[in-house]
């Protein structure tokens, strides 16, 4: 999980703040502080995942809020930050969508599979 808040904020304090959860790429259970930035704003991030891929997924952030920076040429931060955090949610709806749509065939396959050779006697 990621903790983090501009220095300065007025909301930053020792708690912990929702974030990504990166299972991928973590060495240990010790958070360690990574500097990103997103979006022009400095972060420092707490992260028990590798840098490399703290700083992959800001950049990663940082260029879709960009995206629709100059999409919507909108100056409000707030709704710019909102309309990212949508856009990469979509994204990855669409993408579980699409896996559990694969692991249904895979399943239906190995089932038939199964079935198949329990009729032919290879089972």
């Amino acid at each position: 999980m990621y903790h983090g808040a501009p220095p300065g904020d007025p909301k930053r304090s020792g708690a912990p703040r929702p974030g990504f959860d990166g299972r991928k790429g973590r060495k240990s259970g010790m958070k360690r502080p990574v500097s990103v930035q997103i979006a022009g704003q400095k972060y420092t991030l707490r992260s028990d995942a590798d840098d490399s891929r703290v700083r992959a997924l800001a950049s990663f952030v940082d260029a879709r809020f960009r995206e629709i920076q100059k999409q919507t040429r909108n100056p409000d931060t707030q709704a710019l930050a909102i309309l990212t955090a949508l856009q990469i949610a979509e994204v990855l709806f669409d993408e579980r969508e699409e896996t559990q749509a694969l692991k249904k065939r895979i399943k239906d396959k190995g089932r038939f599979l199964l079935q198949f050779l329990e009729r032919e006697g290879g089972v």
